[in-house]
């Protein structure tokens, strides 16, 4: 297929699907392989990284999505309804991070870590889109095991799981020292 052709296809599957397409599928869509695909959308990038074009591509771990770009947003909340937006809380981000680092985890994994029950924010995060269930635990019981969507990924702007910050011992020990202090001052009151 020709490269304009490919491109056209490409385009058109990514506007239709809404939601991100993994590079194999959009791959057999134009009858290429993966290298030739991902150069071909690398190129449809560049292409979208023009300042006049309201669209872009991005990319998700190893799959590929068209949205509409971030400074467009002031332009949609004139026309569509706003979308609605979600409120993060310092349970909710705590909760968020324990399970993006330590992923597959069940609640009550959460629970250990955060030393207190995390039902509700690992409800409120499955609700926003940001976590998900991804399977369950071969123990007794067979606990849910969550995980993060791809809704988390554009969130918080990154391609994979790979490109959070690592956390150093130091920060490790951080957190472990503010946690003893919380854990202190519930006991105090």
């Amino acid at each position: 297929m020709e490269r304009e052709k490919a491109q056209a296809v490409i385009e058109a599957v990514l506007f239709t699907m809404g939601e991100s397409v993994e590079v194999s599928k959009l791959a057999d869509a134009i009858g290429e392989d993966v290298k030739t695909t991902k150069a071909i959308i690398t190129d449809m990038m560049g292409q979208f990284g023009d300042e006049k074009r309201g669209v872009t591509i991005i990319e998700l771990e190893d799959a590929y999505q068209m949205c509409t770009k971030g400074d467009m947003y002031e332009y949609l909340l004139k026309v569509a309804k706003a979308p609605r937006k979600f409120v993060l809380t310092d349970a909710l981000l705590e909760t968020l991070s324990i399970i993006a680092y330590k992923q597959p985890i069940t609640r009550l994994e959460v629970e250990r870590v955060r030393g207190v029950n995390s039902d509700h924010a690992v409800n409120r995060l499955v609700e926003f889109g940001l976590v998900e269930e991804v399977g369950r635990l071969d123990a007794p019981g067979r606990p849910l095991l969550f995980g993060t969507t791809e809704e988390f990924l554009r969130s918080f702007g990154v391609r994979s799981l790979d490109e959070l910050p690592e956390l150093g011992p130091e920060q490790i020990d951080d957190f472990r020292h503010q946690a003893e202090e919380e854990v202190d001052m519930k006991v105090d009151i």
